[in-house]
């Protein structure tokens, strides 16, 4: 069983988006662990604002089926792969890390490198992961993140409901 952390992030329909993704991974993993919803303008384009967070949950699926199960929810949400790598997205999920493993294969590179870049992705993760320690830097993400260079991007902290009843719907 492996520890797993996923980045959510979504700039069209957001709340629905993010809401049920956080339903079908509940379906699919059982109870998830989440962070706080934070909000960030978008990296190397134009476009709207997303809302980020990142979830764990414990699985004995592996890194792949872990990748194709987070395809096909954001295939489910109309998530398309054709156009620029930075666009606008209605679902990104992020396999970040699956327990302390450091993988480097086609379609999965675990620990993901944006952990370390983005706020949006390391402050919701020293959230809910604080005391785990980076698989590469050795240094735990609570201290990763207190030594982020905060000016270098802004987030900010949003109110969101993220409960969902069983089909991914907010309630």
């Amino acid at each position: 069983m492996a520890r797993v952390y996923i980045g959510i992030g979504s700039n069209i329909d957001r709340e629905r988006n993010i809401r049920f993704a956080m339903g079908r991974l509940r379906a699919e993993y059982g109870p998830l662990l989440a962070s706080r919803v934070y909000e960030s303008d978008p990296v190397g384009f134009q476009g709207d604002r997303f809302l980020n967070l990142v979830i764990g949950f414990d699985t004995s699926d592996s890194p792949r089926a872990v990748t194709r199960a987070l395809h096909l929810i954001e295939d489910q949400c109309n998530r398309t792969r054709d156009g620029a790598r930075y666009s606008s997205r209605t679902l990104d999920l992020d396999l970040l890390l699956y327990g302390d493993e450091e993988i480097r294969q086609p379609g999965i590179d675990i620990p993901r490198d944006d952990i370390l870049l983005h706020a949006f992705v390391l402050r919701p993760l020293s959230e809910i992961a604080g005391t785990h320690r980076h698989p590469s830097d050795g240094r735990t993400f609570a201290r990763l993140w207190a030594e982020f260079d905060k000016t270098r991007q802004k987030i900010w902290l949003v109110p969101f409901d993220i409960s969902v009843d069983d089909n991914g719907i907010g309630q």
